[in-house]
Parts: C-alpha cells; structure tokens; sequence
C-alpha cells in the first residue's frame, strides 16, 4: 500500500499541514508512520478529511465528529444526531428566509416610513420570534404584500 505523506495529503485535500497534525492531536486521523520527521497517511485519510468538512459544515464540533469515527478510523454516523441537525439547520434556514425577505422588503419598500408598513411590522414580529414560530408553535413565514 502506497501511504500520502503530509504534504500530498494537504495537496490533495486543500488543508493546511498544521489543520492535518491538529486533527491528528483531536483523534479525528491518525498517520501509520512516518518518513523522516514527515507524518505518512493511508490513503482512506481523504476519505476521512471530506467526512470532517462536511460536519464541521454542519455545525459539529471536532469533539462530536471524533466520537463518529470507530477505533478503526472508518464512520460510524450516528442516524439519530443527524436528523436533530438537520432540524436545527432547517430551523436556521426558515430563520434566515424571514430575515432576507425582511431586508429585501426594507431595500424595495415604497412606503415613506417603514414604520408605516404593515408588511414591514409583520416580518419584524415574525423575525422577533424565536425559531420563527407563530404563538400557537405553527411555523410562520410572513408573505410579502404590496405596502
């Protein structure tokens, strides 16, 4: 088997050598050996670097990603944390949507005062919310109308 060193594998990966020997330290990979004082990595390394991105994208910390990795180094996703993440990246998203449509309407809005709009009220009380819900817990996201 032909091993990576330190440098093919931030290279091939686009992460700095001192990210690599970081995640090295955190548990998250581990090089197989070394030649010289260069740290050597199988070649499943790459595989294990796009499985860290796409959890740090996600909004797991390096603690919680390394405790998805087996002794082994392979996965082992925990299904259950997933779904919770991706309900809380869908609550950030209905969130943002609310806060975009409030910034474009306050960008496009003809009324003289914005304080004046009732377009412009609703979506500062919608994005006043917490988790853009309504006060009976139905999600909201406030349509826009002519002012």
């Amino acid at each position: 088997m032909k091993f990576l060193d330190i440098g093919e594998v931030s290279a091939r990966s686009g992460i700095r050598p001192s990210a690599l020997r970081h995640y090295e330290e955190a548990g998250l990979i581990s090089s197989v050996s070394r030649h010289g004082l260069r740290r050597q990595f199988a070649p499943e390394v790459l595989l294990q670097l796009k499985l860290i991105a796409l959890g740090k994208a996600a909004g797991f910390s390096l603690d919680e990603i390394a405790g998805m990795f087996g002794a082994n180094g392979l996965p082992d996703l925990p299904r259950a944390t997933f779904h919770q993440k991706a309900d809380e990246i869908d609550r950030q998203i209905r969130e943002l949507t609310v806060l975009s449509d409030t910034l474009r309407h306050v960008a496009d809005c003809p009324a003289p005062s914005h304080m004046e709009c009732p377009t412009f009220r609703r979506l500062i009380d919608a994005a006043g919310k917490p988790g853009g819900t309504t006060g009976n817990g139905k999600k909201s996201k406030p349509r826009l109308a002519p002012s």
